[in-house]
């Protein structure tokens, strides 16, 4: 075996659940801090994980969202033979235990999940009640089976390079000359989490009013929503909201959210990526509820209004009418703002 310190780490599909992986990465350095951990994940996930120092190198996993591939699997873990010393698998699906099979690595780490008995074989039960967070059931897998928690876990820290800031900067004409308000005004799960537009630019409005610069982020699916939120100001403060969604890469996305001063956010990636930056942040709650996968940071105001028909966890309201966040007006969220404390200099 080449280097009897290496892990592979399969890697979850979604963006906030790489960014909660990042604590078992620097659980794993904490206990090895001469050990190599590379991931294996989707393609879309580099340029975070190159903002985790705990990294040495990631693989893509050339797969649709879903996709088994079995040969493209099998062929993955023959090439990795004889590279790593153990896997720990994030995922719980049977798929994914197969590059770590194939690959025949000595130590197989998991939970159960899809009754991997054989492709797993240091397989554990998980107890949902004992690790009811999801970093806790990642952390978990970077100790023997049955060792306590430490008390404190190590939170998702992201690691900016100044340059590559400057160049995004330069790329897109934005000055950090006025406080930047973020907006994360989309939601890869569906509707159930994004606060409407209209009370995005209440809160947007009122900010600008203030002095302050908005800048909007997302996905090309999130363009939409961040150009209803721009028209939705008065013509005038237009000019001071810009619209970053559709146009920046991840890695562009992750540098200028640096630069935050505060974010406004629905329950998604860039709220868990906001938090890793350690920007002060307002979470906004509707279907979901941060008692899984609430975001770490020192400065986090979660806002949710709790109805008796919330959290139902669905992608689209049940009942029609969204009350959880169509009732959630804007002045919770600009008290919540100013409840923040005030962050004068960018997260590099």
């Amino acid at each position: 075996m080449s280097d009897t310190r290496a892990i592979l780490v399969i890697g979850p599909a979604w963006v906030g659940d790489m960014v909660m992986a990042q604590v078992l990465f620097r659980l794993l350095k904490q206990q090895q801090p001469d050990a190599s951990i590379d991931v294996l994940a989707p393609a879309w996930s580099a340029p975070l994980l190159a903002r985790m120092p705990e990294v040495r190198a990631s693989f893509d996993l050339p797969l649709k969202h879903g996709e088994f591939g079995f040969a493209a699997r099998k062929k993955i873990g023959h090439s990795l033979r004889g590279k790593y010393q153990q896997a720990i698998l994030l995922p719980n699906s049977w798929k994914s235990a197969l590059v770590p099979f194939f690959a025949d690595i000595p130590l197989r780490t998991g939970w159960r999940g899809e009754m991997r008995f054989g492709l797993l074989n240091d397989i554990r039960t998980l107890d949902k009640e004992k690790y009811p967070l999801m970093i806790e059931r990642f952390s978990a897998l970077a100790y023997p089976q049955n060792t306590v928690l430490p008390a404190q876990l190590p939170r998702p820290h992201l690691a900016i390079k100044a340059d590559e800031l400057a160049a995004a900067l330069q790329k897109y004409q934005l000055s950090v000359d006025a406080h930047i308000l973020a907006l994360c005004p989309g939601a890869e799960f569906g509707p159930a989490k994004r606060w409407p537009e209209r009370h995005y630019a209440a809160v947007a409005s009122q900010r600008i009013e203030d002095g302050e610069q908005v800048w909007i982020f997302g996905s090309a699916k999130d363009v939409p929503v961040a150009e209803a939120i721009r028209q939705l100001l008065p013509e005038s403060q237009r000019r001071h909201c810009h619209v970053l969604a559709g146009k920046t890469s991840l890695a562009e996305a992750i540098d200028l959210l640096s630069c935050a001063n505060a974010v406004v956010t629905n329950d998604s990636g860039l709220m868990h990526i906001a938090a890793a930056l350690n920007r002060p942040l307002v979470a906004v709650y509707g279907s979901s509820s941060p008692q899984f996968t609430p975001p770490l940071a020192d400065a986090v105001e979660v806002v949710r209004l709790g109805l008796d028909c919330s959290p139902c966890f669905k992608r689209e309201c049940p009942l029609g009418h969204l009350n959880c966040l169509n009732e959630l007006l804007p002045s919770r969220v600009l008290d919540a703002l100013s409840n923040l404390p005030q962050v004068l200099k960018v997260g590099v």
